[in-house]
């Protein structure tokens, strides 16, 4: 297939993705919202769509298209302000999915990732426990030989997809005596395994519509075959996952930004204030050149950091640069943009004020801002 071919396909698939959004996503998203979840069919629709797990290979369900395709489903739910269902997305399919495909055996692949692009096996990975968020190396949770297999004990919180996962890819110690990192391994746990329970859904300041939970590990046995990319070799997969999960977390930081810059402009055309549009007022017009000067900028970037993981060459600092730089820039921007809406951009009537409450997280999950200094200060200095 051609380049330009390749595009045209792409920009179909674009307009088929904003088609989904607009009938399937839109009409319903405020009652996902207070309900704190979003409905299990509707995961089933997004992988009748095709929107799950775009690059995952044919033989494995999917359609074995490039990681172009995965990075417009997330540009296009972002930049239309639902961003709950973007993350929620991006853990299953960009996160997880690619856990499996790329660490996991034959039959790993075969079990899981088929119902994962589908939609009927909802995945979330379960790292962060109580006492151990960005400090991966403070995990807690255990999983100790059992005959073959492992018996793992622990608790876990701030579990994207928590509610609806039917595979949770577990990180846990299985060598106690093992200093930091060394001795930690990726599990792969079913939900309906005995000893297995999901707490509440959490209740947060944004992202309402996605279930954030706490997981509990009582005596859970899984066997030798739930081991994910070799024993005590849990740090490793997980270091070589984090430049796309990083990349992915920046795609829909700054989409959504561009959503928030979208209908902003929207409303200042249309808000009047001492006599004139607020587009007519000369703070209004450079700010938003402000907004969408770096919004273009980081969208360049991301063009660059995107064809760097297609060709494999991503290193973790580049992804960490995408990660801090595009997440601040939301922030900012978002924050800019409900200034321009005064008053009304508090009311939660205005969309506006949902792409602020959600918008603040992102410089927290995925690794904070501040370890994202230090990874790329480390780089700098070596």
């Amino acid at each position: 297939m051609s380049a330009s071919e390749q595009d045209t396909e792409l920009a179909l698939f674009r307009d088929s993705v904003r088609r989904f959004v607009k009938e399937r996503v839109a009409p319903f998203y405020e009652e996902w919202e207070s309900a704190g979840i979003i409905p299990r069919e509707t995961w089933r629709e997004l992988g009748a769509a095709g929107m799950l797990g775009t690059d995952i290979p044919l033989e494995y369900g999917g359609v074995g298209a490039d990681f172009r395709f995965s990075v417009v489903v997330q540009q296009e739910i972002a930049r239309a302000g639902f961003l709950a269902l973007a993350c929620n997305i991006t853990v299953h399919s960009d996160i997880c999915a690619h856990y499996v495909l790329n660490a996991g055996t034959e039959e790993q692949k075969q079990r899981y990732l088929p119902k994962m692009v589908c939609g009927d096996c909802v995945g979330a990975i379960a790292m962060t426990e109580p006492g151990a968020g960005s400090d991966l190396q403070s995990i807690r949770a255990s999983a100790q030989p059992d005959g073959e297999g492992w018996k793992i004990n622990g608790a876990k919180t701030f579990i994207t997809n928590g509610q609806h996962a039917d595979l949770v890819i577990t990180a846990a110690k299985t060598d106690l005596s093992a200093p930091g990192s060394k001795g930690i391994s990726l599990l792969l746990v079913d939900a309906d395994a005995p000893g297995f329970a999901r707490g509440r859904n959490l209740e947060k300041l944004g992202l309402h519509a996605a279930d954030t939970s706490e997981l509990f590990y009582s005596d859970v046995r899984v066997g030798p075959q739930a081991l994910l990319g070799g024993l005590n070799r849990g740090f490793a997969v997980l270091m070589n996952e984090l430049p796309r999960e990083r990349l992915g977390l920046s795609i829909g930081a700054v989409a959504h930004a561009r959503g928030a810059l979208d209908i902003t402009v929207a409303y200042v055309k249309e808000r009047h204030a001492f006599g004139q549009p607020l587009a007519a007022q000369q703070n209004t017009r450079y700010r938003l050149a402000e907004m969408a000067a770096a919004i273009t900028v980081h969208e360049r970037f991301l063009d660059s950091c995107i064809a760097s993981l297609m060709r494999h060459e991503l290193d973790s600092a580049t992804a960490s640069v995408a990660k801090l730089s595009c997440t601040e820039l939301e922030d900012q921007v978002v924050d800019g943009c409900l200034q321009l809406f005064g008053g009304y951009g508090y009311m939660r009537e205005y969309p506006i004020s949902r792409f602020y409450a959600d918008s603040r997280v992102q410089r927290i999950y995925g690794g904070t801002s501040e370890i994202m200094k230090e990874l790329i200060s480390r780089d700098v200095l070596k």
